[in-house]
């Protein structure tokens, strides 16, 4: 499977394909729970976990980052008004075929004046290259209406940065 590992026994496979799917499972189980877990992994429940515990609105998403095997952020293409611009977020749609799985890539953004203002996450004149700084201005996310199929094996990280409410419908 990936990063190297020639196994293909499932149960002995890609940890990335198993905290994706944890995700989802997450996602679709949300329920309103007090108690918040002190650490903040993916796997952590309920849905709404890694938000601040003062802060328990309702949240539909667990947002989350994968790396290549180089250790450099996955990213994909949104539309943005006849722009195409490049997002390193997701959400997972659906998981299939043991570890494939459809992701929404979603729209970097920060908040100006109360307004969700995105963040071009892409380094100045050079296209293909995510600039690390940009990265760390990001604090909201939109839904775009782009997904890709990833093959989860090919993924040797994932992090999970923040449950948010995206408004997406089941």
């Amino acid at each position: 499977m990936g990063c190297g590992n020639n196994n293909h026994d499932f149960r002995n496979g890609n940890c990335v394909c198993e905290v994706v799917r944890a995700i989802k499972d997450i996602q679709d189980n949300a329920v309103e729970e007090d108690d918040c877990p002190e650490c903040s992994s993916c796997f952590a429940e309920p849905l709404g976990s890694l938000v601040s515990p003062a802060r328990r609105d309702p949240v539909d998403t667990r947002v989350f980052v994968l790396s290549t095997a180089d250790g450099s952020p996955f990213h994909a293409f949104f539309s943005n008004e006849n722009n195409a611009c490049v997002s390193i977020y997701f959400r997972v749609e659906d998981v299939f075929d043991n570890c494939c799985a459809t992701l929404r890539v979603l729209v970097p953004g920060r908040r100006e004046g109360g307004t969700f203002c995105p963040v071009n996450l892409v380094s100045g004149g050079d296209k293909c290259c995510i600039n690390l700084d940009k990265v760390c201005q990001v604090e909201r996310f939109r839904a775009s209406n782009d997904c890709i199929t990833v093959d989860l094996s090919c993924f040797c990280a994932v992090q999970c940065i923040a449950d948010v409410n995206l408004g997406i419908c089941n």
